[in-house]
């Protein structure tokens, strides 16, 4: 059984930081691309940031480029997003996601496996 479990999430003001962690289980993680994901209230869900099986090719969309930075560490089968210069519009569920494939995707129909999500908000 696959399972993602996202941690970091939480409460802070505009301005500040925060540092999302999303640790896999029950499959290989070294072979195959993570994805960021958020959902805010009323909103589909949109992508935020992926990174390849290598961690050698990172996607972001228009809103985090320069802001945020996702990374990985395959021997502690975990993916990273690190968000500075939090804005309230940032306010969401964030999901991390495994791919099916080992590249870098912003579409959520290639990623099969999906955490259960963490709040963060951001304060004005």
């Amino acid at each position: 059984q696959v399972q993602l479990v996202e941690t970091g999430g939480g409460l802070v003001q505009a301005g500040g930081s925060l540092r999302l962690s999303c640790t896999v289980s029950g499959r290989t993680f070294g072979s195959y691309g993570m994805g960021w994901f958020r959902q805010a209230p009323g909103k589909e869900r949109e992508f935020v940031a992926a990174i390849s099986w290598s961690g050698g090719r990172t996607d972001y969309a228009d809103s985090a480029k320069g802001r945020f930075t996702i990374s990985r560490d395959n021997a502690k089968k975990t993916v990273y997003l690190q968000m500075n210069s939090l804005k309230p519009e940032d306010t969401a569920v964030y999901y991390c996601a495994q791919s099916y494939s080992g590249g870098s995707s912003a579409f959520t129909h290639e990623y099969p496996y999906w955490g259960q999500g963490t709040q963060v908000t951001v304060s004005s």
